[in-house]
């Protein structure tokens, strides 16, 4: 049988060890088993609520039923799921069975699906009824895909995710899995080309628990949490499943994308005390005018991720509802965040320290490191780093770097040790012969009152010369003008080195974004 993982947290970092035999779904499940909180809810979803008890139940369900279509070990599955309990089902399910479970995104096209399923040669499909349209057409062009299961009232001439269960045992013996067995695959979001499966092994779920989730999240049993970042890409899924799961506490799930409306009722109506979210969504939460007032809200701490966060947009949140939000950084590649601002120790317009068990370190065009204020391309290593990208030899050798991981991220370290974001290594612009961070002429403009969202990209004048150009998403009710625009210019200058302001500045309706939320730069340079 696999064995549970410790970690003694008199130490820094805690040391964790992830024995030899270990599953990592079997870990999650029966820590809190062995805890005596069966009786304990693990996740609320839109349905109802369910306690550790009934979803050992449904995993090990889940797993007889992908051991009675025949998927041995080390095969694998592809799971397009909205964030309801089958999410877990599933997910574990498949892991705690030896299965490779590959979390899709869910708001993605067919053509992506396709590619996906082609390059996985998943075996098996579990999709949500609602995205069955997507797959539709595609399904029977994969040979390797010789089941489709669909979660829902209607399985479209598909099996049928919740009859299956119902004829499924209770009772699961795990497979014999290692730490280093391949576990799970999470597909990049494709924003510059084709996805990559990003693969990750047993011991990666739990590393990010007990090294940034329980010393510097402070997460603990008796918390609620609630993550409008989903279940499908590496943020959410700690956030929302191994986070909470790993020391007993209770996670809510929301299947419709998180809109203010959506997110906001969440918040009034279950009350939790810890919030995930990405800066996208904490600028439209402040810009709704259904935003709740501070005492409709029981909030002890809130992260952010996925991008930089504006200074200007943490300092609102905090002063309008009294908590503060730890911006840091993770990756697809990592799983989780490894640079993070801390409880108490929170400085806005940067991200952090480093998270004890990580290292991190700023390299230069020349191959070395940089000296504190220099730029610098982010490079991590650390326990929870993908083995590599699925069939993608190249890409894998360029990012995976032995001990190191590149994260195509550019960074300043100041004095004190925290790090300040400068935009992606593609992204940096050139001027005058110096470097200028996007980033921080967004985050400038942010600053102004009119402004909802800003992106800053790359142009070239009439002399084929390199300046900054700004795509600004105004705030509601607020109209478009020539004044405004120079206003918004001067703005900049005002608070940035003159060089760096938007020498143009066109207002659209929205930025393009991949569906994590990030800006797609590239579409904007045109």
């Amino acid at each position: 049988m696999p064995q549970l993982s410790t970690a003694d947290h008199q130490f820094t970092p805690p040391r964790v060890t992830v024995p030899r035999d270990y599953n990592a779904a079997w870990d999650l499940i029966q820590r809190n088993l062995q805890a005596g909180r069966g009786a304990k809810t693990a996740f609320i979803d839109d349905v109802g609520s369910y306690t550790y008890d009934e979803l050992a139940g449904r995993v090990n369900r889940f797993g007889n039923v992908l051991a009675g279509l025949g998927l041995e070990q080390e095969s694998r599955v592809m799971l397009c799921l909205l964030d309801t309990i089958y999410f877990p089902t599933a997910f574990l399910g498949s892991i705690q069975a030896g299965v490779v479970p590959i979390a899709a995104n869910t708001l993605l096209t067919s053509a992506d699906y396709d590619f996906m399923l082609g390059d996985s040669r998943a075996q098996a499909l579990v999709v949500s009824e609602a995205l069955w349209p997507q797959f539709a057409s595609i399904v029977g062009k994969h040979k390797h895909l010789k089941h489709i299961i669909v979660s829902g009232a209607d399985a479209k001439g598909n099996l049928c995710l919740a009859d299956l269960m119902a004829k499924a045992s209770p009772e699961f013996v795990p497979a014999q899995t290692t730490c280093d067995d391949m576990c799970f695959w999470l597909y990049s979001s494709g924003s510059t080309g084709a996805p990559k499966g990003t693969v990750h092994l047993h011991s990666h779920m739990i590393q990010t628990a007990e090294l940034y989730a329980r010393p510097v999240l402070g997460i603990q049993e008796n918390d609620l949490v609630y993550s409008a970042a989903k279940l499908f890409f590496a943020y959410g899924l700690g956030n929302g499943m191994t986070f909470p799961m790993a020391v007993g506490a209770t996670a809510i799930l929301m299947a419709e994308r998180p809109t203010p409306q959506a997110v906001f009722k969440r918040l009034t109506e279950h009350k939790p005390s810890i919030f995930y979210g990405v800066p996208t969504l904490y600028a439209a939460l402040l810009a709704s005018p259904e935003l709740p007032k501070r005492e409709a809200l029981r909030l002890r701490m809130c992260t952010s991720a996925g991008e930089a966060l504006p200074a200007d947009i943490g300092k609102r949140w905090t002063e309008h509802f009294g908590v503060e939000i730890l911006d840091g950084i993770g990756s697809t590649e990592m799983l989780h965040i490894f640079l993070s601002n801390r409880p108490g120790e929170v400085r806005y317009g940067t991200t952090g320290k480093a998270v004890p068990g990580y290292g991190i370190r700023l390299i230069g065009e020349d191959g070395q490191p940089v000296a504190d204020g220099e730029i610098g391309e982010l490079q991590i290593s650390g326990p929870s780093a993908a083995v590599m990208y699925w069939n993608q030899r190249e890409k894998s050798r360029h990012t995976f770097m032995g001990e190191w991981t590149r994260s195509g991220d550019k960074y300043t370290r100041d004095a004190d040790g925290y790090y300040h974001y400068c935009g992606r290594s593609d992204d940096m612009l050139k001027v005058s012969g110096i470097y200028v961070s996007p980033f921080e002429v967004e985050a400038a403009l942010m600053t102004h009152e009119a402004v909802l969202e800003a992106a800053v990209v790359a142009h070239a004048d009439t002399d084929e010369l390199i300046k900054p150009k700004a795509w600004v998403v105004l705030k509601p009710g607020l109209a478009a003008s020539e004044a405004l625009a120079d206003q918004l210019k001067q703005h900049v200058k005002d608070k940035l080195a003159p060089y760096k302001y938007p020498r143009w500045l066109e207002f659209v309706a929205e930025l393009p974004k991949t569906a994590t939320g990030k800006i797609q730069r590239f579409k904007l340079r045109g």
